[in-house]
């Protein structure tokens, strides 16, 4: 097996891993573009532009792309996140030069036509309902909101009804050329790859693109807060946040291993008192997610709306307890192996391999071997998570509860309170 990353002269760069082995071969376009890069008057753009890749270029119509992919076995698809934007194709070996041309006519050549615009705002607009009707994922939404208030990280990144029903045509032409530029674009491959044929086709391909000086991200501020949703569900869901460190800084290793004692399994503190020891509920877990500037670990369980408290308390002593000891020795030595297992395990799929390149080149501006990787977590000590434990507890923490109906708006309040022990600004969201 083999790694390469060769950077264009336009500052596109293209990275590959050879997987001898492997008869299929995972590629894809990777833009440091997403929700978080959004004005007001754009929110959830990043998405629909994601969508309308899809509906048509001067090239080849809906369907043809569909046809195409699926004529040599293989699928398309793709993914908005908050930082970036995912194209990816899933080929058998010796088609991935197929598969890039499709990416390459979808991202350059889209067409945007009126008539695919007006369905997909609907489609979408389907897609944000679906997402209110599901309590998971509005409490989230909720969650990310109190923590980032006024800010396009804490907005939904499908956006609302209004402000999708508002983009037009000219809108998403404008965000393409500002932020889809060569040295923000990672083409990554892993599998049955050869990396100087990769080469050769993304410079034919994407050669032509030109650097151009694009927008700066908004810079992180994390605030915290409640915010509720007073729609009834069968149960009640609530998510705790706590302000945790970005990809960048030395602790987020110390975090990862943290979350995974904390919450992250069947052995973990939350779901041995809270599920086995209490009752309270069927699922709790805890995890954390970065980003350049910024990060958050965040507890999830549903429960009945007369229990929120309860667990609400027993993950607060739990937190500080570790805050205050520190994890066990077998405590840092099991949540160590499942986090080292869990991140050699997910290599061995090409497609995870090919995404963790780009996001590495985008967030390192380097590939870091898994070697190193594995020797990260290693080097996280007992004092290490202790500290970030404190880190968790003595911050403002986002709450968002949804399912109580009315006193959804409360009882995170309560939560909040019970996390602090001090009232918390309470931010007017939720619907």
């Amino acid at each position: 097996m083999s790694t390469n990353v060769t950077t264009l002269s336009n500052g596109l760069r293209v990275a590959s891993h050879a997987m001898g082995h492997l008869e299929t071969v995972s590629l894809g376009v990777w833009v440091a573009s997403g929700a978080r890069h959004e004005r007001p008057e754009q929110h959830g753009l990043s998405h629909l532009l994601e969508h309308m890749a899809f509906k048509g270029t001067s090239e080849r119509t809906a369907q043809r792309i569909a046809e195409e992919i699926e004529d040599i076995g293989g699928d398309l698809n793709a993914a908005t996140g908050l930082d970036m934007t995912a194209y990816y194709a899933r080929v058998l070996k010796g088609d991935d030069h197929i598969a890039l041309n499709i990416l390459a006519d979808i991202l350059l050549n889209s067409s945007f036509d009126a008539g695919e615009l007006d369905k997909e705002r609907t489609v979408i607009q389907q897609e944000i309902a679906a997402a209110q009707d599901d309590p998971d994922d509005l409490v989230f939404e909720l969650a990310q909101e109190a923590a980032f208030p006024d800010q396009a990280l804490g907005r939904p990144i499908l956006g609302t009804e209004a402000s999708v029903g508002a983009l037009q045509a000219k809108d998403l032409r404008a965000f393409l050329a500002e932020h889809y530029t060569p040295e923000a674009m990672i083409v990554s491959a892993a599998g049955a790859i050869d990396h100087e044929k990769l080469v050769r086709h993304v410079e034919a391909l994407f050669g032509g693109l030109t650097r151009r000086e694009s927008r700066g991200e908004q810079k992180a501020r994390y605030e915290g807060g409640v915010a509720a949703s007073a729609r009834p569900f069968e149960q009640s869901h609530v998510v705790i946040g706590l302000p945790g460190p970005s990809y960048l800084e030395d602790d987020f290793y110390a975090a990862q291993v943290f979350s995974g004692l904390f919450g992250g399994g069947m052995s973990s503190r939350l779901f041995q008192e809270i599920r086995e020891n209490r009752g309270l509920c069927y699922a709790i877990y805890s995890s954390v997610w970065g980003l350049r500037d910024a990060g958050m670990l965040a507890v999830h369980a549903a429960t009945g709306p007369d229990r929120i408290e309860q667990l609400a308390a027993i993950v607060a002593e739990q937190l500080n307890d570790i805050a205050g000891d520190g994890p066990s020795a077998a405590e840092l030595q099991r949540s160590s192996a499942q986090l080292k297992a869990g991140l050699l395990m997910a290599l061995e799929s090409s497609s995870v391999r090919a995404e963790q390149m780009a996001r590495h080149l985008l967030t390192y501006n380097e590939l870091i071997p898994a070697k190193e990787l594995v020797a990260r977590v290693d080097a996280v000590t007992r004092d290490g998570v202790r500290d970030v434990a404190e880190r968790f507890a003595s911050s403002v923490p986002s709450v968002a509860v949804v399912g109580s109906g009315k006193k959804s708006r409360s009882q995170a309040q309560r939560t909040a309170d019970i996390m602090t022990r001090t009232p918390l600004r309470a931010v007017a969201l939720g619907t």
